[in-house]
């Protein structure tokens, strides 16, 4: 591996120098030397926890190192907040979206540069109109002047991204800008880095896509438990040597299924449909099933209807979603999302900061929340042994890098977070697990975890239905593959007769009617 290079050259527009950071006596980045490059993409990886994050916390001014130096054009710096570093051309698209969602999209752009127009105030037409066309060079087919809250998640993460664009930075933090994209958005964002790059704009780009990284990277860093591991140009090395610079060994082969046999239908869905308040469905006629052990996956691209679906089924439109569910072969009438948990429902939501996690609590409240009534006892809260034992279990077998469950579950890695959110539905004993997105922001190691959690879980007889944009994963991890387009089934096909070509061909076909028997089949489970 190569030796950190500690000499800032002419082409070197930041550095840091022996930096490290320290939170609650534990070391979140040790001693880290780093050099960003103008005009290039500087690849920053590693597994969750590894101090990614942090590190560029640090250079975007949202923490202070606790040792080393910043040197900015070769002058050494201290940013007393993020508005600092942004006088001094340093923007940065958080993992995790800062927006405002009663705000519009052009003033979540424009938050604290407002367009003004003298003594009249903010200027909102022109905020607009500047917004729209950061929009345009995203290819963004959504209009400045809209609520942020009603965007789906992956049109928000657009929206942060022209955001930064609109900060003109000189030095451009990437925080894992493309987990919640298109791969047709994921070219257009590459395609505007490549023209930030040609006017000399210095990139850092995060991510655990390693296909990504090599396609887009100059420089790589890789950290592992806070320290830099290697450092190299992209073009001299390949994703083996990534993974074994993340966690010490190659990968192992996260997609090996467990053997076993998928039993009688577990879960049923009828007719599901969810109205668009702009006209059309969100969700048009879904009817699907799943038996008990197996895994389906759902593929579709933004839009696609998934996570409505999901939404759906777990109540979360009760006045406004039609259609049937059934579990274990009972119709499920309970029409709130606390009664479908008891039930046997459960569901693991894309935007785990939102909807998945409660902020102030700790990672042991969160992992209990939603299956307190486990530790009850005639209505009165138990924190005694059965308790304690069950979340070292979820922490155990989740491989959860919790030095303390009593820390706030703020305080772990992106990738933590999201196993905290899968630990707490797994905590409430489900027969059907529903995942939208499982391995958003989550690496390697962290994806090989919660894959095996899956087919472990299919292998004890849990039904899992799993949403996915990655076509990889839904080849490799699925018994049965669901594609869905602009609301509708389209088919669903057996793992071993489906081919990439089809899937894909099969999400740009939304517009047809969902054809032949496989759209509408109800598996007949041994």
């Amino acid at each position: 591996m190569s030796t950190p290079d500690r000499t800032p050259t002419d082409d070197c527009i930041l550095h840091l120098e022996d930096v490290t950071k320290v939170y609650s006596g534990i070391v979140a980045v040790r001693k880290a030397n780093l050099a960003l490059r103008r005009g290039a993409v500087n690849v920053l990886v590693g597994e969750n926890g590894a101090g990614k994050s942090t590190l560029m916390r640090i250079i975007a001014g949202v923490e202070k190192p606790s040792l080393g130096r910043i040197l900015l054009d070769g002058e050494e710096v201290s940013f007393s907040s993020p508005a600092d570093a942004q006088a001094r051309g340093i923007a940065m698209i958080f993992q995790e979206l800062n927006l405002f969602g009663n705000l519009s999209v052009a003033e979540n752009i424009f938050a604290t540069r407002e367009i003004t127009r003298d003594v009249r105030g903010i200027d909102h037409q022109a905020q607009v109109e500047k917004a729209n066309g950061f929009l345009a060079k995203l290819d963004a087919d959504f209009a400045a002047d809209q609520l942020v809250e009603d965007l789906p998640i992956g049109q928000q993460q657009l929206v942060e991204i022209a955001k930064a664009i609109s900060l003109d930075a000189r030095i451009l933090i990437m925080d894992e800008p493309t987990s919640a994209l298109s791969a047709a958005e994921v070219d257009t964002l590459f395609r505007v880095i490549n023209e930030l790059k040609a006017q000399g704009v210095a990139i850092v780009y995060i991510s655990h896509r390693l296909e990504e990284l090599l396609r887009i990277g100059d420089h790589i860093t890789v950290l592992r438990d806070g320290q830099i591991t290697g450092q190299a140009e992209v073009k001299d090395i390949d994703t083996q040597w990534i993974v074994r610079s993340m966690i010490g060994s190659d990968a192992k082969d996260f997609s090996k299924s467990v053997d076993h046999r998928i039993g009688a239908e577990a879960f049923r869905a009828e007719e599901i449909c969810l109205p668009r308040r702009t006209g059309g469905y969100a969700v048009d006629h879904v009817s699907i099933s799943v038996g008990a052990g197996e895994v389906l996956g759902i593929y579709g691209l933004m839009g696609a209807g998934r996570s409505e679906f999901f939404e759906c089924v777990m109540g979360c439109h009760p006045h406004a979603a039609t259609g049937r569910i059934f579990v274990a072969g009972e119709e499920v009438r309970e029409s709130d999302t606390s009664g479908r948990i008891r039930r046997g429902l459960a569901l693991i939501p894309e935007d785990r900061q939102r909807e998945g996690l409660v902020q102030v609590l700790s990672i042991a409240s969160n992992l209990t929340l939603a299956s307190l009534e486990r530790f009850t006892r005639f209505g009165f809260h138990i924190s005694g042994d059965r308790e304690q034992s069950s979340i070292k279990e979820a922490i155990r077998n989740l491989a959860i890098k919790a030095p303390n469950p009593d820390f706030e579950v703020t305080s772990l890695s992106g990738g933590n977070q999201q196993k905290v959110v899968i630990g707490k539905a797994l905590m409430t004993g489900p027969k059907v697990l529903l995942m939208d997105e499982p391995s958003r922001g989550i690496d390697v190691g962290a994806k090989a975890d919660v894959f095996r959690t899956m087919r472990k879980l299919a292998g004890e007889g849990l039904a899992i239905l799993f949403s996915t944009s990655d076509l990889e994963e839904v080849m490799a991890l699925s018994d049965r593959i669901a594609v869905m387009s602009n609301g509708r089934l389209v088919t669903v096909v057996d793992r071993s007769a489906a081919t990439e070509e089809m899937i894909v061909k099969a999400s740009a076909e939304g517009h047809k009617t969902a054809a032949g028997p496989a759209a509408d089949k109800t598996r007949e489970h041994a």
